[in-house]
């Protein structure tokens, strides 16, 4: 194999240095009975032109973004990525997901955590960011385990329009530490305030909701953020950067954490991941943060240099004293969303914001006049809003699969009773003509 350099006399040596004659020996203690005899059935080998060309008809199979229109969102974005991000994102240096340990030959990889949290520490309005969350629902999870070590609670209230897939992270991770989760109802989708009001007691450590919403509503943050810190818990905002860009950051309603999936910024939609989970909290709550956190600091002629801060993962410290075990470096992802984010600046950020609020209004507006399909709800929303069909929502998706557009996906797999509705996402990579073309294939019922 031509790709094993190994000649006969060099696999001998190894087998006399590790003191086995045959490479059979190896396996040994595996019983007879279940080793596998023969050959594998896998085609025959191909030589390079047809290996490429083997792998170039796979490729030429799947379909993307870029080949279809797509209104996909829940979570995963379709936006515009500036070039100079992967231009900067695939420099060889930064390539290696190995954690910092050594702040002498990491200075750049401590450095660009460093500019990362800063600017979403300035994005959200915060007092302190990390840079390592697997995704938004971990980031959430997360932050309900410090809510409940901080209060000394047991409890967790997350809003039902939460996205689907985060409240299911957070029941697993509350499940393996004997705590509990409570959800609130929505009506008309947003959290119904008033049942709030009643499910919100002494006994809850922090009330987590998701603003815009998995239905793209804007939820009465400011009226639940009252709620939460008047039981005595702490409040959890899940937003989605790019709205930032037109709404208040959650510094300025008074969260305590503001966690969610930074895929938007930056980062390719890698058909479902890796994605980046931004995790930022107060001041007061800085030492129960998980992950890692680069610090700035001088060195001892002076100078500015970096290093890992208040690391307190079981590999830092005391098993029993860490704050999690959040391990892998999403320092690659988070890199592209820090050369996004400073590509575009604050006024690039408010201009993707509002093209994006514009033309989901559009098309909102437009789906609105069809018979046959209408606005679920009258809640304001940002990117994304949820349509009532009359058709079968499975219908509707493979029909429009059919002229190469890629609708939301059926709510009716995660809320029951919102059967046969779609979740449209409408992003600044969308044109008026596509727009339309949508209403039209929609109104002519596929």
């Amino acid at each position: 194999m031509k790709y094993l350099p190994h000649t006969e006399a060099d696999r001998k040596k190894m087998l006399e240095t590790i003191g086995v004659s045959r490479m059979e020996d190896l396996f040994a203690d595996i019983p007879e009975g279940v080793r596998f005899k023969g050959r594998l059935d896998v085609p025959p080998a191909l030589s390079d032109p047809e290996l490429m060309r083997h792998l170039r008809e796979l490729a030429s199979r799947n379909r993307t973004v870029d080949d279809y229109t797509s209104y996909l969102g829940g979570g995963a974005y379709d936006h515009f990525l500036p070039s100079v991000v992967d231009h900067v994102a695939s420099r060889n240096e930064f390539y290696t997901a190995y954690t910092p340990y050594q702040p002498e030959v990491s200075q750049g990889t401590l450095q660009t955590m460093y500019e990362y949290q800063s600017l979403m520490c300035e994005l959200l309005g915060m007092d302190v960011s990390n840079a390592s969350m697997y995704d938004g629902a971990t980031a959430a999870a997360e932050a309900a385990l410090i809510s409940c070590r901080h209060t000394e609670r047991k409890k967790a209230a997350v809003a039902a329009t939460v996205h689907p897939e985060w409240r299911q992270v957070l029941r697993t991770y509350m499940w393996g530490r004997d705590l509990e989760v409570v959800e609130l109802p929505h009506a008309g989708g947003v959290t119904d305030v008033e049942r709030a009001k009643a499910l919100l007691g002494p006994d809850v450590a922090c009330l987590i909701v998701q603003h815009p919403n998995f239905f793209g509503c804007l939820e009465p943050v400011e009226e639940l953020e009252k709620l939460a810190h008047a039981a005595g818990g702490l409040f959890v905002a899940g937003v989605d950067p790019i709205s930032l860009g037109v709404l208040k950051p959650p510094g300025e309603y008074g969260a305590d954490f503001a966690v969610g999936e930074g895929q938007s910024l930056g980062n390719h939609l890698n058909f479902g991941g890796p994605y980046l989970g931004f995790f930022t909290c107060t001041e007061k709550l800085m030492r129960r943060m998980p992950g890692r956190i680069s610090g700035q600091t001088l060195d001892a002629n002076g100078q500015r240099g970096f290093v890992l801060a208040l690391a307190t993962r079981e590999q830092h410290i005391r098993r029993e004293k860490a704050t999690s075990n959040i391990c892998s470096n999403e320092a690659l992802c988070a890199l592209a969303a820090a050369v996004y984010l400073t590509t575009l600046g604050p006024r690039g950020i408010k201009h993707v914001a509002e093209l994006c609020l514009h033309k989901a209004h559009y098309l909102h507006d437009r789906v609105a006049m069809l018979e046959r399909f209408k606005p679920a709800f009258s809640a304001p929303f940002f990117k994304e809003f949820v349509v009532r069909s009359q058709l079968p929502a499975g219908r509707v998706i493979s029909g429009l699969l059919e002229d190469r557009i890629m609708a939301g996906p059926d709510v009716g797999r995660f809320y029951p009773d919102l059967k046969d509705h779609l979740l449209f996402c409408v992003t600044e990579r969308r044109t008026r003509e596509e727009l339309d073309h949508l209403v039209a294939r929609l109104e002519g019922s596929l």
